[in-house]
């Protein structure tokens, strides 16, 4: 069978798709993702001395609802019954970034991969909304899907290839 999307129907139209049929089995995502700033901005950040109070903690907080909220945003996703949303940050003051790591998990019939990548996308916009009076010039990039594990389709795991 050729591959396709999944999205649309014979005729070319948009649906949701039904996974009805699909068993339930244990999903899980990864997804990661990177934020840039200036030295000064990163420094505030881990050192707690910005004004609007804990930024990495009102970025987890942010992402953990994305990923709640995520059929709300993407309009053929499933709404799913999230067992459990982390997020991770890493700090890089050579790069002068910040690293987010979301992981989405749930018993399901459907994946959790746009969970896990809204969490992050979030997460690192809220990073950008506190920060952005004192450092326009950040830069989001890099978000990605790392892993996902369950379904038919199994486990799948990012290579490391160059640029990805």
């Amino acid at each position: 069978m050729a591959e396709r999307f999944t999205h649309f129907d014979a005729e070319g139209q948009a649906h949701m798709v039904d996974v009805g049929d699909k068993a339930i089995t244990a999903r899980r995502a990864i997804a990661s993702g990177n934020i840039r700033m200036q030295p000064k901005t990163l420094a505030m950040i881990l050192e707690g001395r910005h004004k609007k109070g804990d930024v990495l903690g009102i970025a987890r907080i942010a992402g953990i609802m994305a990923a709640k909220r995520t059929s709300d945003l993407v309009p053929l996703c499933h709404p799913l019954p999230l067992t459990k949303v982390s997020i991770e940050f890493d700090s890089d003051r050579t790069l002068n970034s910040i690293h987010c790591s979301a992981t989405a998990e749930t018993h399901g019939q459907t994946g959790v991969e746009m969970e896990a990548l809204c969490a992050v996308q979030i997460a690192l916009l809220t990073v950008y909304d506190m920060c952005k009076s004192v450092d326009r010039g950040m830069v989001i990039e890099n978000i990605r899907l790392e892993e996902k594990s369950g379904g038919k389709s199994g486990h799948w795991r990012r290579a490391d290839l160059p640029g990805t």
